[in-house]
């Protein structure tokens, strides 16, 4: 008996110190990223499921670890289906969210997704599990471009060329690295414009949600703005669930507080009479996605390509991520060179077909620290049924009856979460703002921004987050070379 409590005594103190260790990792990984939920799921799997360490040679403890299953390990049929539908459902709330506040067919987005999961999958190897699904950086330039040049299929031209760009920076990083992207856009100008992302998107959720006016054309003459008290209901009911749940739910319900919050409101909407159920009724059970053919556009390029920059730090940093959670140094093999390879032309693909960009899931890394597999044949049974769902008519259709007072409620949390992430790179990369420079580049990308400053140059207008990226940019290549001529001042 008294070797027994010992034993346990000793297991409960290895794990304590496993612990303490982890959150002091926690506290490094992953420098940069976007993704809301890698850290806060990877907190959860350390608090709640501890690897359990051999207490010593010669004892077996007889609590057993938890099996981890690898990268390359491919499990029976009947395990691999619940654990691929996981990350389905994981993915899918923010994945359909993007479509439908761009206005497209939330079946291109979750097919193409599906597509462009495999051929990543396939471009890295098998090595790398990683799912890809529609990408909120895109959003803001995405509804400038569809408001102001004619439409979705022009913004395509932009996501075409984002997945070129990707393809292009997987040969410049194969060949010299990454360290540039500390000079074109160092933490304090990325940190501004990711804030920028979210602080930009934010009326759109208000007037969603019942709680501002719709803009109006000039000269227009409108009503009195009134809140309709069904309206509010719905979103702040919306709303309220997706706080509970991403500060309350635990284990796999953690990682799907947007899906749950997006349910609940639906149910709300459909109880007040908000949902026109005839469309899904009169919707056949198979349907193929709305395909839309791109418009070559400069000005959709030159508006989506500060974006890039963006979502390129928000893949290293969700490829480093991974590399901890699996234990794998997954920057050099397969290489984060094969990554923005699978990842660029997956997004080529999608340009072409009618879908948003894609980029990896932190949501999809939370699953598989939470559930430790690993299998990337796992990540290819969600893309499957990914592909299988988005050929469901009435899927299909049940998604684009969601109200706009839900996707409103559930805006104002996530829109206020990006921008919060652009604020938390200030605090993880540590930018000195008592630093001159740090300060002025800081500075001037928020004015810039958020002060609805914009720029004509030719056809194409420059204004919010683009417009934002470009100076901060600029200035930041300027300060690179008055560093280096050594102009500079001490406290710069």
């Amino acid at each position: 008996m008294f070797q027994q409590k010992f034993l346990q005594y000793q297991m409960h103190n290895q794990n304590h110190r496993y612990f303490i260790h982890k959150i002091s990792d926690l506290l490094t990984i992953g420098k940069g990223q976007t993704g809301l939920l890698n850290r806060i799921v990877y907190f959860h799997t350390i608090l709640f499921f501890p690897r359990n360490i051999s207490l010593t040679n010669n004892i077996n403890p007889t609590i057993m670890a938890r099996r981890i299953v690898g990268i390359h390990e491919r499990l029976p049929i009947l395990e691999s289906v619940p654990l691929s539908f996981q990350h389905l459902t994981a993915m899918f709330g923010a994945t359909i969210l993007v479509p439908i506040l761009l206005g497209v067919d939330p079946a291109i987005a979750l097919l193409m997704n599906g597509f462009g999961t495999l051929l990543y999958s396939w471009i890295t190897k098998g090595g790398i599990p990683a799912y890809l699904g529609s990408s909120f950086a895109f959003i803001a330039p995405a509804m400038l471009i569809i408001s102001t040049y004619g439409g979705f299929n022009h913004a395509q031209s932009g996501f075409i060329f984002f997945g070129l760009f990707f393809v292009a920076i997987s040969f410049v990083v194969k060949y010299w690295g990454i360290r540039w992207i500390d000079i074109v856009m160092p933490p304090a100008v990325m940190g501004a414009v990711v804030a920028i992302i979210g602080l930009e998107l934010a009326p759109v959720a208000a007037q969603q949600a019942g709680l501002a006016p719709w803009p109006s054309a000039v000269g227009q003459v409108v009503a009195p703005f009134a809140v309709s008290p069904n309206v509010l209901l719905v979103s702040m009911f919306t709303l309220c669930v997706g706080i509970i749940g991403t500060v309350m739910f635990r284990g796999f319900m953690q990682v799907i507080p947007i899906l749950i919050a997006v349910i609940a409101g639906y149910f709300m909407a459909l109880i007040l009479g908000m949902v026109d159920t005839e469309v899904i009724r009169n919707a056949h059970w198979f349907a193929l996605p709305k395909f839309h053919a791109p418009v070559y556009d400069l000005n959709a390029i030159i508006i989506i390509a500060p974006a890039c920059i963006v979502v390129l730090a928000e893949h290293i940093s969700h490829l480093i991520v991974t590399g901890k959670i699996t234990e794998s140094d997954l920057m050099e093999n397969p290489g984060l060179h094969r990554s923005l390879l699978g990842d660029g032309v997956s997004n080529i693909l999608s340009g072409f077909t009618g879908s948003p960009p894609n980029t990896t899931y932190g949501e999809n890394i939370g699953v598989m620290a939470i559930t430790r597999v690993y299998s990337v044949w796992v990540i290819r049974g969600a893309a499957l049924l990914a592909i299988a769902f988005s050929v469901i008519g009435k899927v299909s259709a049940a998604i684009s009856t969601i109200p706009a007072p839900v996707m409103g409620g559930i805006t104002m949390l996530l829109y206020g979460v990006i921008a919060v992430q652009g604020f938390r790179m200030f605090v993880e990369q540590k930018v000195d703002f008592s630093k001159n420079s740090n300060m002025v580049l800081g500075a001037i990308t928020f004015v810039v921004g958020v002060s609805g400053a914009s720029i004509s140059i030719g056809t194409v207008q420059l204004k919010g987050m683009a417009f934002a990226a470009i100076v901060g940019v600029i200035l930041s290549l300027i300060f690179w070379g008055l560093g280096k001529a050594g102009w500079m001042n001490k406290e710069a």
